[in-house]
């Protein structure tokens, strides 16, 4: 070996500074390890039970009724009804700041998606942003079907901004639209 003298680096010499424990702390050390072999043996048999058992459920036999994590449960409910595509468009919706960029969502906001004709309708505050908006249809459409999966929408419907509401009368007749009905 080396000549490298007892107590330096080797167990030899470190058992020698270190007395060996007797009397009281002998038996806290047994009982120690006796205690730690016990929760070992515990731990094991719990895990050997519940591996036999299925993992943690509500009865004697796993099914539907059994706990699951809330993500799980969700992602489970969407596929179960066919929501996949309107919690995406739902998604999208939350997102738009981030799809558009900031000017174009302080000006445009989503209204609603019709999923049978994969229509989004998209409302502007001003003629001038659904101009432009109507412009940029074509790469917007491209970029949510990018983020949404391919044809999931087929087509941006802008509005532009509404009128002043129609303001009725008490001598209003009845059935008519206000004003406007009596031109051709």
């Amino acid at each position: 070996m080396s000549d490298e003298k007892p107590g330096k680096g080797d167990p030899e010499g470190a058992a020698q500074k270190t007395p060996e424990p007797s009397g009281v702390d002998l038996a806290r050390v047994a009982l120690r390890a006796a205690k730690e072999q016990a929760r070992a043996r515990g731990d094991a048999a719990q895990q050997k039970k519940q591996a036999r058992r299925g993992g943690l459920r509500s009865g004697a036999r796993a099914d539907g009724r059994d706990p699951l994590p809330l993500g799980s449960a969700i992602n489970r409910l969407i596929t179960e009804r066919g929501w996949e595509t309107p919690a995406a468009v739902g998604g999208v919706m939350g997102r738009w700041p981030q799809i558009v960029g900031d000017d174009l969502a302080k000006h445009c906001v989503p209204q609603k998606y019709d999923e049978d004709e994969r229509v989004l309708t998209v409302q502007c505050d001003s003629t001038a942003w659904a101009t432009q908006l109507r412009l940029m249809a074509p790469q917007l459409v491209a970029r949510l079907n990018e983020d949404l999966g391919h044809g999931t929408v087929r087509l941006l419907k802008v509005l532009g901004p509404n009128g002043p509401a129609q303001r009725f009368g008490p001598l209003r007749a009845p059935g008519s639209t206000g004003p406007g009905d009596t031109y051709g």
